[in-house]
């Protein structure tokens, strides 16, 4: 039989640790968010239902979004044991120059929707973690009001070729005198692909005040008084749009665009110029030869054409057939620091996300991007130490097994 006694105070009183109280709502939300997972479970509940979608959604089925995160998902990862971890590196080159994490952030369209801090916001996070962050074209905020939110962070462009050869290279002339880094050209909009839940959800930009918004303003009222008592959206391209993003895109993108027109940008942009939309090795070699610094292996997170190839299932052929002519990033699908870890190993030289800092943008500002960068670095660092390796230069396919 156990002998019981009732405890005493000096041994209750180690075990009675009050967990800090933090003030800040913000701060006390995004302290729960552990995953990117997380940050996107808070941004649902905070944005407005079409927002939020144009965010998450791809296009028709959104088959091509769910093959790359389930072969993120069904990837194997393969430790090696007994190493010192003791010190992790999680630096890289990109471009010849080191970035602290071997991640960037991605171009992303009409990001004031998101959150009223929009690029600013990014692109200050960008420069306090020592990455590289690329501004759409469709961004909602000018190329030098970026460029003066954060004048030491590595600023990219990343151009659409518009119908309007002019304006595309004024674009390109401005980018290059508010000092960014690098020009990133999409290539896989020659017509927009079918973004159907924006379809269903009647989005416009900005946002249209209907019954179904108005209704939907009852339920997210600071999204709503953050975006009607800041200053209107803009854009580089017009001031509004009543139809669909995909009926903007359509009418002003060039689905004339060829790999000749890679020497009409080189004749106006003389930095290091990225590709992004490769999702083929013949076209990352073509491009390549074309004079491509590096390339992007993306199907544009699933939003233009479904059911096309998954970046990391072609990653290894890619790396193989450019080899060390070209740098590779890859994108579509990262939810997680083990996913850009596996992306490494496989042969890309660092990896852009896109909705995972946006989760934490809409989650709460700059504060939820910096919480984003923090998950993502907090995963990679651990997942490395895991398998063994104490530098991303270290990772190599041996650590990887596709299914």
């Amino acid at each position: 039989m156990t002998d019981r006694q009732m405890p005493k105070w000096s041994e209750l009183k180690p075990l009675l640790r009050p967990k800090p109280v933090t003030v800040n709502p913000t701060e006390r939300r995004l302290d729960k968010a552990l995953t990117i997972a997380d940050l996107r479970a808070i941004a649902k509940r905070r944005t407005p239902r079409s927002v939020f979608d144009y965010t998450d959604g791809a296009a028709e089925a959104e088959i091509s979004l769910r093959r790359a995160r389930r072969l993120f998902a069904e990837m194997e990862l393969q430790p090696s044991i007994l190493r010192d971890v003791s010190a992790i590196d999680l630096g890289t080159s990109i471009l010849g120059s080191r970035s602290e994490l071997p991640f960037a952030f991605a171009p992303t369209g009409f990001t004031r929707m998101m959150n009223h801090e929009g690029e600013s916001a990014v692109v200050k996070v960008a420069a306090d973690a020592g990455i590289p962050y690329a501004l759409s074209t469709m961004g909602t905020t000018s190329i030098e009001d970026v460029a003066a939110a954060a004048p030491d962070a590595r600023k990219w462009f990343q151009l659409y070729v518009w119908k309007d050869r002019d304006a595309g290279e004024d674009l390109v002339k401005r980018s290059a005198a508010a000092g960014y880094e690098a020009l990133m050209l999409t290539v896989d909009v020659p017509v927009a692909g079918a973004r159907l839940r924006d379809v269903r959800n009647g989005f416009t930009i900005p946002p249209s005040l209907t019954a179904k918004t108005v209704l939907d303003a009852s339920m997210h009222p600071a999204w709503w008084a953050n975006l009607l008592t800041t200053r209107p959206l803009t854009f580089a391209s017009l001031s509004s749009w009543d139809g669909t993003v995909a009926e903007l895109l359509d009418k002003l993108f060039d689905p004339t665009m060829t790999i000749d027109d890679l020497n009409w940008l080189r004749s106006i942009w003389d930095g290091p110029l990225i590709v992004k939309g490769i999702q083929t090795v013949e076209d990352a070699r073509r491009v390549v030869d074309a004079g491509a610094d590096a390339v992007v292996l993306s199907n544009h997170g699933g939003r233009q054409l479904d059911r096309a190839p998954t970046p990391l299932r072609i990653l290894p052929d890619v790396r193989k057939a450019v080899g060390g002519d070209a740098e590779i990033y890859l994108d579509t699908g990262i939810m997680s620091g083990a996913d850009i870890v596996a992306a490494i190993a496989l042969g890309a030289d660092a990896c852009l996300v896109g909705r995972a800092y946006l989760y934490g943008l809409m989650a709460g500002g700059r504060r939820g991007v910096a919480r984003a960068a923090e998950i993502l670095t907090k995963e990679v660092r651990r997942t490395m130490a895991l398998l063994g390796v104490s530098s991303v230069a270290d990772l190599n396919p041996s650590h990887v097994r596709l299914p």
